[in-house]
This record gives C-alpha cells, sequence and structure tokens, in this order.
C-alpha cells in the first residue's frame, strides 16, 4: 500500500496572480487530498482536483468570479483535447 505524498508547489492567486507557496498533499493515484498556503497573505479554495489559491484581500465576488472564470476555461480545455 502506498502512501500519500507531500509536496511544495508555487500556485498563482486565481484573481490577480501572486504567487504563494502551497503545501498539497497527493494520493497514490494522483488525486488531491489536502492543501495549504504555507505564504502568509493566501488561502486555498476548496476544489476536488487542483489546489487553488486566492489572497485574503480578495472579496468573496471577487473570488467567486475567478472560479467561475477559470472553471469555465479549464472545461473548454478538455474538450479540445478530447476533441484531438
Amino acid at each position: 500500500m502506498s502512501e500519500n505524498k507531500s509536496v511544495v508547489e508555487r500556485h498563482g492567486c486565481i484573481v490577480c496572480g501572486r504567487t504563494y507557496n502551497v503545501l498539497t498533499i497527493y494520493s497514490p493515484d494522483d488525486r488531491l487530498v489536502d492543501c495549504t498556503v504555507t505564504s502568509p497573505g493566501g488561502h486555498c479554495i476548496p476544489h476536488e482536483r487542483h489546489p487553488l489559491v486566492a489572497c485574503d484581500t480578495h472579496i468573496e465576488g471577487e473570488i467567486e468570479a475567478a472560479y467561475h472564470r477559470w472553471k469555465v476555461r479549464t472545461v473548454e480545455e478538455e474538450q479540445e483535447k478530447e476533441d484531438n
């Protein structure tokens, strides 16, 4: 039985792009288990597949709008991969 793996990654805020260090934990089949921002001023946004980060200074509406744009773009990219 394999164990989860911990990885420190750099991710940008989905609203403004400011970068943060993120401690991510992946299962043996590379699914995201949990994440936490280790740099000051940011927090993780719950998502089942990808570690997403936002600055603590952004209001909820800004984060939701950015998340929606990110989600639409991700779905479009996945559809393009399936078509090719």
